[in-house]
């Protein structure tokens, strides 16, 4: 993906995240269903093992998924994602998005109460 010049860092940034974010949990959703599928169906009471408790497919499916994907999770958010400097509204301007700063001024006459 080309880097526009004009183009915000904030939001250069989302679109990279998402793009990880969606990647990794296409290939967990399919793991999971091929997985499951598979070894799942089928299966009688005698070919059952047991993995920590649970039967195999459904550890070796789920569960384990499950842990791959909140470690994915707590290294995403701890080491991959990044603090993006926002710009500074100027003192005295609403504030752009419509937001807080904007609702303030557009009260009447911006008093507590009314």
């Amino acid at each position: 993906m080309k880097d526009r010049p004009d183009e915000d860092p904030v939001l250069r940034s989302a679109r990279r995240e998402a793009l990880l974010v969606g990647i990794f949990w296409l290939g967990a959703f399919t793991y999971t269903t091929v997985y499951c599928i598979v070894n799942g169906y089928g299966r009688t009471a005698a070919s059952l093992k047991f993995v920590l408790g649970f039967p195999d497919w459904i550890f070796w499916g789920i569960v384990l998924p499950w842990g791959v994907c909140l470690a994915f999770n707590a290294w995403f958010a701890f080491c991959f994602v990044q603090d993006e400097v926002l710009e500074e509204d100027e003192p005295g301007e609403p504030a752009a998005d419509g937001g807080p700063g904007a609702a303030e001024e557009s009260s009447s006459g911006g008093a507590p109460g009314g």
